[in-house]
């Protein structure tokens, strides 16, 4: 199952046990229970601490968990966990025999203290970058409390499961039989919503924090870059961030960034936070912005309300909130999210496989995702607002070449139908003919760009009529004090390497006015 280069490194990580572990296989005679029992195998024969049985009693087969020998295991893995999933299975292997995970300890202790029962469930697909993290999350909660159970369920092996519960997205998480998420969700974010008093806690805190000198709000690229420049000045700099890496974490492949032939967001992401983390920054995650009070109406310093309440105090700000995906804005579209309409083709497309579905857009993003689909599911229907598609040359001639794949121009988005539970087609005017057509399908994958992340700062300064923050050549926006970098701003190119060179940009700006300025300590 495995290839003797995989073999080494795992023997080599699992020398980090300190205490024996024991594989619990529930098996039946499909061919997918067969590989189950040769990567067990495998694992079990490169360490003595492994040891595997195949008495497992797990209604979900085939099926296998991890624990400690004579306990009832709180990790289960129902699928084989290879793909983006194998590294969820090394860190449940590991921290269950005792090697310490790399969160922070206040993280530990709040794991450790939550009272009660929690068996959660975790829908994914091994080709999903963002279901890892939440069943990594989910595996550590299991390993540090008793109460807690994590199940991966591969949507792919268990169609049976995902069409009883209607999931058309993942990762897709159950808690005690009821839904509990869809999307990624990081350790901190799952710990705010299981623990009720998490939020006040943390406001109480962050209201405490002194004045910051740079105070970067958006933790993607371009705030990543912002914030080393500026803690390399030696000045007290803060980032505040919904979730950090923003949307390059639902980037698969990379391709553009200059000097690495290839990478993935995620992966990206994780080499920027322990950029910044090698500097003297005060990362405050999962935190939402919700006003910007100008430094003339807050005695000379920058004030950042966040939706908690909390208020924190800059001299200057710098504004990198990134960007989100465009939505179509038809009647259907809200009600069916994560029911058949979704947004990325590489995390969902195994769940529709052998079904029809369409693509909205005919960009690089629509055609990218239309061929990635035509593999998967039955038929693609392409549907592309202009009369030309506006995706690469290379990109159309691949996409004209596949045999299931349906292009059709001068579409207008009418409507998303549905039986109330699910997705079950899309309605669009021809806008040649104005003939009104309808389209049964079983997924809609929309594709048609970003919109800037800049609600809550309007009236507050100026936006271009895109709702983008209007900059000069050195990110000043229309405040003093306040500087903006990235895809939140009018730089006409939408790239990872621009936003980083933005936000350095303006770090630099905001330190010469921090160097030039009165601004009170």
């Amino acid at each position: 199952m495995l290839d003797s280069t995989i073999k080494a490194q795992l023997a080599a990580y699992l020398e980090k046990l300190q205490r024996p572990i024991e594989l619990v296989a529930s098996l039946d005679d499909s061919a997918k229970a067969q590989e189950m029992r040769e990567l067990l195998t495998d694992i079990a024969e490169l360490s003595p601490k492994v040891s595997l049985r195949e008495d497992g009693k797990a209604a979900l087969r085939p099926s296998f968990a991890v624990g400690l020998p004579g306990e009832t295991p709180r990790i289960h893995f129902a699928g084989i966990p290879m793909g983006h999933e194998f590294t969820s299975l090394v860190l449940a292997l590991l921290q269950t025999g005792g090697h310490p995970p790399k969160v922070e300890q206040s993280v530990i202790d709040q794991i450790k203290a939550l009272p009660g029962t929690f068996d959660f469930e975790t829908y994914i697909s091994l080709s999903c970058h963002n279901c890892p993290d939440v069943v990594q999350a989910l595996n550590l909660m299991a390993v540090l409390n008793p109460g807690v159970t994590s199940t991966m369920i591969d949507g792919a092996m268990f169609q049976d499961e995902v069409n009883a519960r209607q999931i058309m997205a993942v990762p897709t998480t159950y808690l005690n039989g009821a839904e509990f998420g869809a999307g990624r969700m990081l350790i901190e974010e799952i710990l705010a919503k299981v623990d009720t008093g998490a939020a006040a806690r943390a406001a109480e805190e962050l209201g405490k924090k002194e004045t910051f000198d740079v105070l970067v709000v958006g933790g993607g690229p371009a705030g990543a870059a912002a914030a080393i420049y500026a803690a390399r000045k030696g000045i007290r700099t803060g980032v505040v961030a919904e979730r950090f890496g923003g949307q390059v974490m639902d980037t698969l492949g990379i391709e553009n960034f200059i000097s690495v032939p290839y990478t993935e967001g995620p992966k990206l992401v994780a080499s920027l936070e322990q950029h910044v983390k090698e500097y003297a920054v005060d990362v405050m995650n999962l935190q939402r912005a919700n006003k910007l009070i100008p430094a003339s109406e807050n005695g000379g310093l920058v004030a950042l309300e966040l939706e908690n309440g909390a208020k924190l105090q800059a001299k200057t700000v710098i504004l990198s909130t990134g960007a989100r995906w465009r939505e179509m804005n038809v009647p259907g579209e809200k009600e069916y999210k994560a029911k058949g309409v979704c947004f990325c083709p590489h995390c969902d497309g195994p769940l529709f496989k052998g079904k029809r579905v369409a693509v909205i857009g005919g960009g690089n993003s629509g055609v990218e995702a239309a061929i990635d689909l035509a593999g998967l599911v039955a038929h693609v229907t392409l549907l592309e607002f202009a009369d030309t598609l506006r995706a690469d040359a290379v990109l159309q001639k691949k996409l004209y070449s596949l045999p299931n794949i349906t292009v059709i121009k001068s579409a207008q988005t009418t409507e998303v139908t549905g039986d109330g539970q699910k997705v079950n087609g899309i309605t669009f005017k021809d806008r040649v003919t104005e003939e009104i057509k309808h389209v049964e399908l079983e997924g809609i994958f929309v594709q048609i760009g970003l919109l800037p992340n800049t609600d809550w700062l309007k009236g507050t300064l100026n936006l271009s009529r895109f709702g983008e923050i209007e900059i000069d050549a050195k990110g000043q926006t229309s405040l003093p004090g306040v500087f903006a970098a990235g895809d939140c701003t009018t730089v006409p190119y939408k790239q990872i390497i621009i936003a980083m060179g933005a936000g350095a940009t303006a770090s630099l700006s905001a330190f010469d006015h921090l160097i030039r300025s009165s601004a009170p300590a």
